[in-house]
């Protein structure tokens, strides 16, 4: 198997593992409580963000620019998660 699909493979697979984490945390706690849309929500940000890297990887051949635009989409997916969470600018995005 090719090193770039077993990229692939590990990005779907990091992302099923990082959702698992609330789902078993939910049968432990009432702290944590998401809806299937927060699920689905979040795993398209996960995976977006990884298939987004995944793409610059692979097509972008300067090393310091690969890791400028690699950071760029992680802040971006920062502050979406932020928003997203707690809602820190208060847009109607968050659902404030």
């Amino acid at each position: 198997m090719k090193t770039k699909n077993k990229r692939l493979i590990g990005i779907v697979l990091a992302v099923a593992f990082l959702l698992l984490i609330p789902l078993i945390a939910m049968q432990f706690t009432e702290e944590v409580v998401w809806t299937l849309l927060d699920f689905v929500v979040m795993g398209l940000l996960l995976l977006g963000t990884g298939l987004l890297s995944e793409f610059i990887i692979r097509n972008v051949k300067n090393l310091n620019t690969r890791i400028a635009i690699i950071g760029v989409i992680l802040l971006g997916f920062l502050l979406i998660w932020a928003e997203l969470a707690v809602g820190i600018f208060g847009t109607p995005f968050a659902g404030s």
